[in-house]
This record gives C-alpha cells, structure tokens and sequence, in this order.
C-alpha cells in the first residue's frame, strides 16, 4: 500500500510541478503575448485574472464534486483542461480566445485542489501536513525552471510557444498514468484522532476576531506572491534596465526562495516554531525586502531582493488554512472554504488593480502598492498573533 501511495502522490505532484509554471507562464511570455494579442501589459494582467475569476467560479462546485464521485475524476480531469489551456493560449488568434482559454485554467487549479489536498490527507494520514507542504515546493521547482526553459527558447530563436507545448505534452502523459492508478476511498477521520477533540484554548476563539485577521491575511498573502509574479520582471526592466531574459531569471530567484522556504517550514513548524509566528515573521520580511528593492536598483540587489520575496510569500496561504480550522475546528469545511474564496478574489483582483497602476503611474507604482498591501498584512498578523497568545498563553498564578 505504501508503495501505490507513493506513486498516486507523485502523479498528483507532477501536476503540481507543472502548475509552478503555469501561474507565472503568461507574465514569463508577456512581450510575446503583447505582440501576438495586439495588447499591452495591462492587457494580460487581465488574463492573468481570468485565471483567478475561473478559479473562483468553480471552487464551491469542485469540492461538492470531490467528496460526491470522488478524488480520482477531478485530478485527472484537471490535468486533461490544463493541456487544453497549455496548448490553447500560443494557437490564440485574438485576445478574447485567451481569455476563455485562461477562464479554463481556473477550472482546472480548482479541480486540481479540490482533488488532490484530501486525497493527499486520505493517503498519508499520519503526514498530511508534510504531504500538502510538498504541494507547494513541487510548485516551486517548476516556477524556478520554465524561466531557465524559456531563457533557452529565447538564446536558440525557438517559437516561445514550446514553454507551454512541452507542459501539455506532460500533463497529457500523466492523464493515463493516473488512469491506471487507485485513490483511497473517501473515509472519515477517526473519533479517537486530535484533530476532532475541542483544543485547549483559555476561551472560545471570536470569528469577527480571530476569523477576520485570517481572511485578511488570507487575501494579502495571495495578493503578494501574484504581485510579484506578474510584475517582478516587468520592473527589473524599467527600475535596473535589466535585459528581457536577465529579468526573467528574478522569478528563478524568486521560486528558489519559495522552495527553501516551504522545506524550511517543512522541518520547523511545531517543532521550534508554531504557524501563527511565521504569519507575522514573513509579513515583516516582505516589508523589509519591498522597502530595499523600491530604494536599492542595482541588478545583483534585485536578486536577492526576489529571492526574499520569494521566501517571505511561500507558504503563508496553507499556514493561514492551518490556523483557521485549529480555531474554527467545529465547521473546518466552511472556515477553509472562506479563506479560499478571500485567496481567489486577491487572484482577481489583484491583476486587474495593478494593471490599472501600470497604465496610469508606472511600474514603480505597483510595488509601492504591494508595500502597502504587505503592511495591512503585518498589521493583521500582529492582531492575531496578539488573540492568539491570549487565548493559549498559560493563566498567571497568584
């Protein structure tokens, strides 16, 4: 059983790798979008949303689908119109088909979660955490590469459209593979289990409290790494003067930093650290890092200022899950379910507000924005870090 396990997993994180490079293949490929589409970068922030809005559509639906027929469909159907969108968005003539393409790409990430968190929580019950940790850094590695993919298509004059043909081609390989492969059956976590005993906390957590610093960190953490996957490049350009493909290289920087990150928390958290510290510790070092990187322009500079952003943005999205159904453990579906809709509307919005900026203010303008962002974040985890020790901390003996 662990070895058929081990290899269902490894054909959802094969997904998930690819994925990686999906969420920043548009904005990797924007010059040649802008060009192929007749648009502007604005234009395809708009796609990017599209994304988002497809994903926010279909969330709800998706999770009923997966508890109703199960685990196995939706993975591999996700796979299936991943390919669709890979393949779709290069062949696009017109601006409005790549929009619908992108919409699909919504559908797909929804399935893809819907389908693969429990299935990854049913497979490996006693390490689900680090089994959803892994998620992400497969996400990570494959965001680090398809910049290096298309820094080869660019130096050999190749079409650009092969950094989205080769992924369809994989995703297409993995449709079959996870067709021969068995998904446990949908079971209920054990009465005897931790996690449906009522925590030790000194009063009852407050949703208007608690639950609201969480949504918003919900959506800041989000609205974060898409600001920077979207216009990292973009503004090592106009702020450094640095050359296409050099700026593209921030985003390996960036994933490089996401992935170091993710192992980090990997092997630290509630061990030596306990999950609401890193919601305030990243959000102080974004603010650090966005302070340097608007004042400081030197290229070297800029990479270690992606890399931190990478390392400060990964991870807090499925921490702030964490903590809310540790809180809120009575109604876990529907706690998770809101910081995932606050994570899609970030995912929208979030491309189309700083697409505006670019139009009207510069570059340079985004980024102050996601300083701004990042310290309503801050200030949201030091709220809740602060509820968070009263509802735990010890009571004084007299």
């Amino acid at each position: 059983m662990k070895t058929t396990s081990i290899k269902t997993a490894s054909g959802m994180y094969i997904n998930y790798f690819f994925l990686g490079m999906v969420n920043i293949i548009l904005a990797s490929n924007m010059s040649s979008l802008t060009k192929q589409w007749n648009t502007d970068p604005t234009g395809i922030s708009y796609v990017i949303a599209a994304i988002g809005f497809g994903k926010l559509l279909t969330y709800g639906i998706s999770g009923v689908l997966s508890d109703k027929i199960g685990r196995k469909p939706l993975v591999v159907a996700s796979a299936g119109i991943m390919a669709v969108f890979l393949v779709g968005i290069p062949l696009s003539p017109s601006y409005e088909l790549a929009f619908v393409f992108a919409l699909l790409a919504g559908v797909a990430n929804s399935a893809m979660d819907a389908g693969t968190y429990p299935a990854l929580t049913e497979l490996f019950p006693a390490a689900s955490g680090s089994a959803n940790v892994l998620v992400k850094a497969f996400m990570s590695v494959g965001a680090a590469l398809l910049p290096l993919l298309i820094t080869f298509l660019s130096d050999h004059s190749l079409f650009y459209g092969f950094a989205f043909y080769l992924p369809a081609a994989v995703y297409a390989l993995n449709i079959v593979y996870l067709s021969t492969l068995s998904f446990p059956k949908r079971q209920k976590m054990p009465t005897s289990s931790g996690q449906q005993e009522s925590p030790a906390f000194l009063s009852e957590p407050v949703f208007q409290k608690e639950g609201t610093a969480l949504i918003i960190i919900g959506f800041t953490s989000t609205a974060l790494f898409t600001v920077s996957q979207i216009w990292l490049p973009s503004y090592a350009q106009k702020a450094a003067g640095l050359a296409e493909s050099a700026s593209v290289q921030l985003l390996s920087y960036y994933s490089i930093g996401s992935l170091t990150s993710v192992l980090l928390l990997a092997v630290l958290l509630n061990r030596w650290v306990k999950p609401v510290m890193i919601t305030l510790l990243y959000p102080v070092i974004t603010l650090c890092t966005l302070a340097v990187m608007l004042t400081v322009h030197v290229p070297v500079v800029l990479d270690i200022t992606a890399f931190f952003l990478g390392f400060s943005t990964a991870g807090v999205f499925q921490i702030t899950i964490t903590l809310m159904t540790e809180l809120f453990w009575k109604r876990k579906g529907t706690v998770t379910g809101i910081v995932a809709t606050a994570s899609s509307i970030a995912s929208i919005l979030l491309p189309i507000a700083t697409g505006l900026i670019a139009k009207a203010g510069g570059i340079a303008h985004i980024f102050m924005f996601d300083f701004g962002i990042a310290v309503i974040g801050t200030a949201a985890a030091a709220f809740l870090y602060y509820r968070y020790k009263k509802l735990t901390a010890a009571p004084s003996r007299n």
